[in-house]
C-alpha cells in the first residue's frame, strides 16, 4: 500500500500548466482558481449534447443540432450598420448545402478557410430550400480528432477568458494531476456507492453522454468536499474540549425567576437547565442557542449572566449596534438591579474620562455585566475574573471577533445567541463544533402575526390601514429594497418612499428614514426616536431586519418582497409583534417568478420559522444561509446542502470514525502507515492551510 499521498500537482500554482502566464492566472484568480485542484473543482455549470450529428438535409426548423461540414467557398463580409460585422460562410456536408450567418466575429473569420471542416452547433432556420444557422457555437475540426461531435461541458467564466481555453486548461490539469491512488479505501467506496475520484473527474467534465453517471460523480465530488469540512468541525469540537472552563456550582436562581412578571416558559426552562448544566462542568460550555424571533432569549440568557456573577465571575454581552446595547441595558438594569447586580454599558462614542473611569473598574471586579458593541474587542478593555461570554445576533459577528471576546478570560463560558433559524435536519450537522439549544414557541401575551400578500391595487387600502394604525398610537414599518433609484433595478427606493409618503401621503405624520449608507450616529438617532415614539413612521432597508424590540410597532410593510429571501421576510416581520397588540405584515409583491411566490406563500401561511427555514433551504440553496460569517465555515461549492444530507451525514459519520482512530489529538502531522491514517493525516493538513484561515476571518 502508498504510504503517501500524493498531490503535487493537485497543490501547485495554476502556471505550471501549459499556457497559463501571469495575465492568464490572473483571470483565474478573479474566479478563485489560483491551484490545479481549484481549477479542476471548478465543474460545469451545464452540459451541451452536441454529440447527436444531423446531415443538412435532415435538420428540422427550429431544431438545435450538431452540424459537421466543409467550407465550401470564401466567407463573404457586409456591414449593414455602423456597429454590426456580417459574415456568410457556405459549408456543405455531402448532403446538402448551409449558410452560417456570423455576427461581430471578424477574429474568429481569420482562421476560416475553404476545404477546412467544422463542427457547427445551433438552431437552424429553413426557408424552402435556403438552410441557415445564424451565429452557433464552431469549432475547426482537427485532423487526429476522431470524435469532434460530443457532450460538452459549459463553464462559468470571467471576461477575457474563452470555454475552450477554460477546457483546454482543465484537460491539461487532468492529465497532470490524474492517475495516482484514491484518497478513500476502495471498501468504503464500494460499501457507500462512491466513484473513484480520478473517474468522477473525468466524467464531470467531459462525460460520453448526459445520463445519471454525472450526477453520481458530483456525489463524489461532494462527499470530499463535505469530509474536509466535517474534519474541520472534528478538529474545532477536539480544540474546545481541551478547554477548562471556569468552575461554577449551580447558583440558586429562585429569587430572580420569583421576581419575573411572567413565568418561563417550558421551552425557555429546559435552555437554562442545559446552559447552567454546561456551566457546572469542568469544561467550557461552547453553546449556540437558536431561537425565533421574539422568543424570549434575552432573559435566559441573562439569568445565565446571574449564575456566572454568583458563582463570582464578570459576564460580557456584545450585541451589534449601540442601540440595542442600550435597550439591553435597560431592560438588564430592570430585572439585575435589584439583586445588587452592577450592569454597563461600554460603546464606542464614549467621553474618554467616562471609559477610562469603566475600564479601571472592570480591572478591580466591577461591574458584574457588562453590555457593548464591537468596543469590548479593543486591547484595552481587560477583565478582572471573565467567566461568561455572550454574543447576541452572531452572525452579525465573524469567528475572530468572538474568538478575541472570549480570549479576554481564561477559557471562559461561550453562549452564542441567533435568532435566524436554522433548519432541524442540518443544525447539529453543520454546527457540529457547538452544542445547540433551540428555544420554540412565543412567550404568553404574544399574538401571532397575520401576514397578507397584496398587488399595488392595493395600495391606497393599505396606505388608509396605515394611518388608522397610526391614529390609534401604534407605529408603522415600511421596508424597501433600494435606498436610492436605480436604473438598473425596478423596484423601490427608500428615499423615494420617504418623500412621498411624507410630502404627498401623511404630511401630517412624521414619517422617518433609516438605512445602511447613512452615518451610523444618525441611525441610532432615527432609531431612538422610533423606539421613543416621536416617528409614526419608520421608512428603511434591511438595515432594521436586527434592530431594536419596538412593542409599540404593529405593522410591517414590506416593498417588492418577492426581491427578499423567505429567511430574511420572516427576520424582518419579526420587528413587529412583541407586544399584546395583534399585529400585521403586508408584502407588497410586484412580480417574481415561481420560487419568489412559493416563498411569499409559504411565509403568509406560517410563522414558524424553523418550518420556514427548512422552505428556504430548499428553494433557495444554503448558499446566504450558511456564509462563512454564519457559521464559520466556508461555503460549499459543490455539495448540496439540502439535497446532499444524506452525504453530509456519512461525510460526519466517517469524519468522527477517523478522528477516532487517530489517538494523537494534536493537528501535528505524524507518520501514517495505514490509508485511513494518511487520509486523516492529509485532511488536517488540508484544513490548517485551507479552512482554519477562512474560519477566522
Amino acid at each position: 500500500m502508498n504510504c503517501s499521498i500524493e498531490t503535487k500537482w493537485l497543490d501547485a500554482s495554476v502556471t505550471a500548466l501549459k499556457g497559463i502566464a501571469k495575465k492568464r492566472a490572473g483571470l483565474l484568480r478573479k474566479m478563485g482558481i489560483d491551484t490545479v485542484r481549484d481549477l479542476l473543482l471548478h465543474l460545469p455549470l451545464r452540459y451541451e449534447d452536441r454529440s447527436v450529428v444531423r446531415p443538412i438535409m435532415e435538420t428540422v426548423e427550429g431544431e438545435e443540432c450538431t452540424i459537421i461540414a466543409t467550407i465550401a467557398s470564401n466567407p463573404a463580409h457586409s456591414r449593414p450598420r455602423k456597429n454590426l460585422s456580417l459574415w456568410r460562410l457556405s459549408v456543405s456536408d455531402g448532403s446538402g448545402h448551409m449558410i452560417v450567418v456570423l455576427f461581430n466575429q471578424d477574429f474568429a473569420v481569420k482562421n476560416v478557410q475553404v476545404g477546412d471542416r467544422f463542427l457547427f452547433f445551433g438552431t437552424v432556420k429553413r426557408q424552402g430550400v435556403r438552410i441557415e444557422m445564424a451565429n452557433p457555437v464552431f469549432d475547426k475540426i482537427k485532423e487526429d480528432d476522431s470524435k469532434p461531435a460530443r457532450v460538452v461541458p459549459i463553464y462559468g467564466l470571467t471576461a477575457g477568458l474563452s470555454q475552450n481555453q477554460l477546457r483546454t486548461h482543465i484537460q491539461d490539469a487532468m492529465k497532470k494531476a490524474l492517475g495516482g491512488p484514491d484518497l478513500l479505501p476502495d471498501a468504503f467506496l464500494n460499501t457507500h456507492g462512491l466513484m473513484l475520484w480520478d473517474n468522477a473527474m473525468q466524467m464531470v467534465h467531459f462525460p460520453e453522454q448526459l445520463d445519471k453517471s454525472i450526477e453520481t460523480a458530483r456525489k463524489r465530488l461532494a462527499f470530499d468536499e463535505l469530509l474536509e469540512l466535517e474534519i474541520g468541525i472534528q478538529v474545532q469540537r477536539r480544540d474546545h474540549m481541551k478547554k477548562i472552563g471556569p468552575p461554577m456550582g449551580r447558583q440558586d436562581l429562585g429569587d430572580v425567576l420569583q421576581s419575573l412578571p411572567f413565568s418561563l416558559m417550558a421551552a425557555q426552562s429546559r435552555v437554562l437547565d442545559e446552559m447552567l448544566s454546561d456551566m457546572e462542568k469542568p469544561l467550557a460550555m461552547n453553546r449556540l442557542l437558536q431561537g425565533d424571533v421574539g422568543s424570549g432569549k434575552t432573559v435566559v440568557a441573562f439569568l445565565a449572566a446571574v449564575s456566572a456573577i454568583r458563582a463570582g465571575y464578570q459576564t460580557v454581552l456584545m450585541v451589534p449596534t449601540e442601540i440595542l446595547a442600550e435597550q439591553h441595558l435597560t431592560s438588564a438594569k430592570r430585572m439585575l438591579e435589584p439583586f445588587n447586580i452592577r450592569v454597563s454599558l461600554l460603546k464606542g462614542n464614549m467621553k474618554k474620562r467616562e471609559r477610562d473611569r469603566l475600564l479601571q473598574q472592570l480591572v478591580e471586579g466591577g461591574p458584574d455585566l457588562v453590555i457593548g458593541t464591537h468596543a469590548l474587542l479593543t486591547e484595552d478593555v481587560v477583565f478582572h475574573k471573565l467567566g461568561l461570554v455572550i454574543t447576541d445576533e452572531q452572525h452579525r459577528f465573524g469567528v475572530r471577533q468572538r474568538a478575541a471576546l472570549a480570549g479576554k478570560g481564561t477559557s471562559p463560558h461561550v453562549l452564542v445567541m441567533t435568532a435566524t433559524p436554522i433548519p432541524r435536519t442540518l443544525s447539529l450537522l453543520v454546527y457540529g463544533d457547538l452544542d445547540i439549544s433551540v428555544l420554540d414557541g412565543l412567550p404568553p401575551g404574544r399574538k401571532p402575526i397575520r401576514t397578507y400578500i397584496v398587488k399595488e391595487a392595493m395600495r391606497s387600502r393599505i396606505e388608509a390601514f396605515i394611518r388608522k394604525t397610526v391614529q390609534e398610537r401604534q407605529q408603522v414599518y415600511v421596508v424597501c429594497p433600494l435606498v436610492a433609484e436605480s436604473e438598473e433595478m425596478q423596484a423601490q427606493s427608500a428615499e423615494e418612499m420617504a418623500e412621498r409618503l411624507q410630502h404627498h401621503v401623511f404630511p401630517d405624520l412624521c414619517v422617518g428614514l433609516i438605512h445602511g449608507k447613512m452615518k451610523t450616529a444618525d441611525k441610532e438617532d432615527a432609531m431612538a426616536a422610533f423606539l421613543a415614539g416621536r416617528i409614526d413612521v419608520l421608512v428603511a432597508t434591511t438595515v432594521i431586519e436586527v434592530g431594536v424590540n419596538v412593542p409599540n410597532a404593529t405593522v410591517m410593510v414590506i416593498e417588492n418582497a418577492e426581491r427578499f429571501g423567505l429567511s430574511q421576510l420572516h427576520q424582518l416581520r419579526g420587528r413587529v409583534g412583541r407586544g399584546g397588540e395583534q399585529s400585521h405584515c403586508i408584502l407588497f409583491q410586484n412580480g417574481g417568478g415561481k420560487v419568489a411566490n412559493e416563498r411569499l406563500k409559504a411565509i403568509e401561511e406560517s410563522t414558524d420559522g424553523f418550518l420556514l427555514a427548512e422552505t428556504d433551504l430548499k428553494l433557495r440553496g444554503p448558499g446566504e444561509m450558511f456564509g462563512t460569517q454564519q457559521h464559520g465555515l466556508p461555503e460549499c461549492h459543490i455539495a448540496n446542502l439540502y439535497e446532499d444530507l444524506e452525504l453530509l451525514q456519512l461525510a460526519k459519520d466517517y469524519a468522527t470514525y477517523l478522528a477516532s482512530q487517530n489517538a494523537q489529538n494534536t493537528m501535528e502531522v505524524i507518520p501514517a502507515s495505514t490509508q485511513e491514517e494518511m487520509l486523516y493525516d492529509y485532511l488536517l493538513q488540508r484544513f490548517s492551510a485551507r479552512l482554519r484561515p477562512l474560519i477566522m476571518n
